[in-house]
């Protein structure tokens, strides 16, 4: 994901509508708040719940730890719920423990899955089954673990990472591109590869040998060509975080660009999003000012890349949905990691979206998270967990 790569570079020296740099920002100096002040990680890439009621919140270090307390301001310290680092290979920026979700009947049968970035010298990327230990809920069993779907990656970039149960039950994953400038081997527009998409599968059933199933619906599911029966949508390029309305269902993505536009779409089944024909809503390269656009879905709202009100690389976000913050209710929380803005997206009228600035931080931002009662954090490459208010 290229907000990684620019991070490197800032350590070391370093119809669909567009924002329009005339409208004036509604920045609120004290639109967020540190939620666990005593408390910070290393890298923190994801912040999950287990939806199983006990309010406790886990946080993902890229380094392959996950850490887990309850969900009180005044907490002082952690638990590691499992370690990874002897499994992650996070020597590139955008390599890691990625991504973190737990199986929607958790409860009573233990499960979460894990994204990551193998160390075995394999270059793949890792989707996992883990169980929680059977003698302490707040301890994963790392022997517990079932490698459930596994693939190459060709370039340390562009590894996607989110994987999340969807309102129908099954486990989505979002894929990049592969990675390279500009998607040099044609994987977003090849059906056959599983880069550049969002897949999705039964983890409760297993076929043809696999530790997953693919759901009937799918669009590719018991076809006659190359097409991956596991892919759900695709043309994309880097969708590095996507979420669940939990009102709606709708699902919302973030797709990291490449020069040009950062994009949100919602993604439907079956979709194609177009990359690297187009980058958000103009032909690639923009050099390009003729492109067939046909059965190509546009974004619902896009950002022109690199200004400076805005910034050079998307974190998607949630819808919010909590009761804390009654003017937000409904509106697609996001932000950018290199400029650390965060906004609100209203798409109520889809011809007259309402983007709003809320915060500008002085930190970059990898994720959002929700806890149990759908109040967003943010988390920062500063090591700390924010709350929005």
């Amino acid at each position: 994901m290229k907000y990684f790569l620019y991070s490197l570079l800032i350590l070391t020296i370093l119809g669909c509508s567009t924002q329009d740099p005339a409208d004036p920002p509604a920045v609120t100096d004290e639109a967020i708040t540190e939620a666990f002040p005593e408390i910070s990680f290393t890298r923190p890439v994801d912040l999950q719940h287990a939806g199983d009621g006990t309010d406790r919140i886990f946080v993902v270090e890229q380094r392959g730890v996950i850490s887990v307390f309850p969900n009180d301001p005044s907490v002082s310290g952690t638990t590691t719920y499992l370690d990874l680092t002897d499994r992650v290979d996070d020597s590139g920026q955008e390599m890691g423990l990625l991504g973190l979700t737990f199986h929607p009947q958790y409860e009573s049968n233990g499960y979460f899955f894990v994204n990551y970035t193998s160390s075995d010298g394999s270059s793949e990327t890792v989707i996992s089954r883990f169980r929680v230990s059977d003698n302490n809920p707040d301890v994963a069993d790392p022997e517990s673990e079932v490698e459930i779907l596994s693939f190459m990656q060709p370039f340390s970039n562009h590894n996607g990472g989110q994987i999340s149960f969807g309102p129908d039950g099954y486990l989505y994953i979002a894929t990049g591109d592969g990675g390279g400038a500009g998607d040099p081997e044609g994987h977003s527009q090849n059906r056959s590869t599983l880069h550049g998409n969002i897949l999705r599968i039964d983890t409760d059933s297993q076929q043809n040998g696999k530790q997953y199933g693919i759901p009937d619906d799918n669009p590719f599911a018991d076809n006659n060509s190359e097409s991956r029966e596991e892919i759900f949508a695709w043309g994309l390029r880097n969708p590095w975080r996507f979420s669940f309305d939990p009102e709606t269902g709708e699902l919302w993505a973030g797709d990291v660009g490449q020069s040009d536009r950062e994009v949100i779409h919602i993604i439907e089944n079956g979709s194609n999003y177009g990359w690297n024909i187009i980058e958000g809503s103009i032909c690639y390269p923009p050099t390009i000012t003729d492109c067939d656009m046909s059965g190509l879905e546009l974004p619902v709202y896009e950002y022109v890349w690199g200004r400076t009100d805005t910034g050079q690389s998307i974190t998607g976000g949630f819808v919010y949905r909590g009761d804390e913050i009654p003017s937000l209710y409904g509106s697609y929380i996001y932000g950018d990691y290199i400029s650390g803005r965060i906004w609100s997206l209203d798409i109520s009228e889809p011809d007259d979206p309402v983007n709003t600035e809320l915060y500008n931080a002085s930190f970059n931002i990898p994720s959002f998270g929700v806890d149990q009662h759908n109040e967003i954090h943010v988390l920062g490459f500063d090591g700390k967990i924010y709350r929005l208010k």
